[in-house]
């Protein structure tokens, strides 16, 4: 899962929403000096993280990539669902897309102190450019995932990925409607 998922699914606390972004910035980070919602929103993106990674519809889902594309399914299908949960917002949600989106800049600004430096700059990155808003466009998603690859370290086909997407859009958004409630589910009762 990708940030808006991760900090969607997790527990309903300010302190718990960093932790779950903490999961992508936790290197090196001891969990157990952490306060104790940070260190539940972690340990959530973490099972979440897991969850998601041995579902059989995200399995299934990263078939559908070319074989030089398959190796960064994992990282296209984490940001392309950010986009999936906003395109059907209204079935997984009470509160309008665009209140939740606002409430977690507002968090993310105001608990900044409590974040490592690199997820500072991030997070700040995230709220000045409205990410969140962003994904609503497949074609900002596109962008999101070229910017992803033209940081990968070594030579790679993982630039232009977005085609592949939009060849499959439909059975990739019909494979997360099906895996999105489960991943729900697991996030809200079974941790």
């Amino acid at each position: 899962m990708n940030h808006l998922a991760h900090l969607f699914l997790a527990p309903d606390s300010p302190q718990a929403r960093v932790g779950s972004l903490l999961g992508d910035f936790a290197r090196g980070i001891v969990p157990d000096d952490l306060p104790s919602e940070i260190r539940e929103g972690l340990k959530h993106h973490r099972a979440v993280d897991a969850f998601t990674d041995q579902h059989p519809e995200v399995i299934a889902s990263k078939r559908l990539f070319s074989r030089q594309r398959r190796r960064f399914s994992g990282v296209a299908l984490d940001i392309l669902y950010d986009h999936y949960l906003l395109r059907n917002w209204q079935r997984f949600s009470h509160v309008e897309a665009d209140t939740f989106i606002d409430q977690v800049y507002g968090e993310l600004d105001a608990n900044a102190s409590l974040m490592p430096p690199r997820m500072q700059q991030v997070t700040r990155q995230i709220v000045r450019h409205d990410w969140f808003h962003s994904y609503m466009d497949l074609e900002n998603i596109g962008y999101a995932l070229d910017r992803v690859a033209g940081r990968i370290r070594f030579r790679n086909e993982f630039s232009g990925i977005i085609e592949e997407i939009r060849e499959h859009d439909h059975e990739l958004e019909h494979r997360f409607l099906r895996f999105f409630p489960e991943l729900k589910h697991f996030a809200q009762e079974d941790l």
